[in-house]
C-alpha cells in the first residue's frame, strides 16, 4: 500500500488512531473552513438606492466602451425584442439615440440625433425600453455617461443595435 503520510501506510493510521476518528479530524478540518456561526455571510442583495435597485458594475472608461456594455445589457433586458440573425435588406426604421446613465445605472433623459419620424410608434417602443430596462450597468470610472447607439428596426418589431448587429443582408 502507498505511504500517505510520511513512511506510515493508510493501514497503520487508521489502525493507530482508528478509522472513525480520521474522519472526524476531516469533518472538524472541513467545517472550520465555513462562515462560524453568528458570523456575517456575503449575500447577494442588489443595493437599493432612491427606491430602485442599481445595476451591475460596469468597468468601461469611455462612452464607447460603456456602450457595449449598455448594448448587452439592453438585449438581456427585452430578448423577445431582438431581432435574431442577419437583418433584411429594408428595414422600417433606423433611429440614433443618446441616454444620459447616472452613477447609479438610472435613465436620466433620452436625446434622438436622428429620430424615425416616419415611425413614432418605433420612437415611443424605443424610447420605453430604454426606460424599463434600467438600471443599467453602473459606471465605476466615470460619474455619469452619454452612450449613443443606432437603433435598427425590422417590420416586425423587433429591433438590433448597431453595437451587437449580425449584419443585414
Amino acid at each position: 500500500m502507498k505511504p500517505l503520510f510520511g513512511s506510515l501506510s493508510w493501514h497503520r493510521v487508521c489502525g493507530g488512531i482508528g478509522l472513525a476518528t480520521v474522519i472526524g479530524l476531516l469533518l472538524q478540518a472541513c467545517g472550520s473552513l465555513a462562515p462560524q456561526e453568528g458570523a456575517p455571510r456575503p449575500v447577494a442583495v442588489p443595493e437599493v438606492n432612491s427606491g430602485k435597485v442599481q445595476g451591475q458594475p460596469s468597468l468601461a472608461r469611455t462612452p464607447k466602451e460603456y456602450r457595449h456594455d449598455a448594448a448587452r445589457h439592453l438585449y438581456a433586458r427585452a430578448p423577445m425584442k431582438v431581432y435574431k440573425g442577419r437583418l433584411p435588406p429594408m428595414l422600417y426604421a433606423v433611429g440614433v439615440l443618446n441616454v444620459d446613465i447616472d452613477r447609479r445605472g438610472q435613465v436620466q433623459s433620452i436625446q434622438w440625433m436622428r429620430a424615425p419620424k416616419h415611425a413614432p410608434e418605433v420612437m415611443a417602443e424605443i424610447e420605453q425600453i430604454v426606460r424599463a430596462a434600467a438600471p443599467y450597468p453602473i459606471p465605476q470610472h466615470m460619474t455619469q455617461v452619454t452612450y449613443t447607439d443606432v437603433w435598427l428596426w425590422d417590420k416586425s418589431g423587433r429591433f438590433q443595435l448597431d453595437t451587437l448587429t449580425e449584419g443585414q443582408d
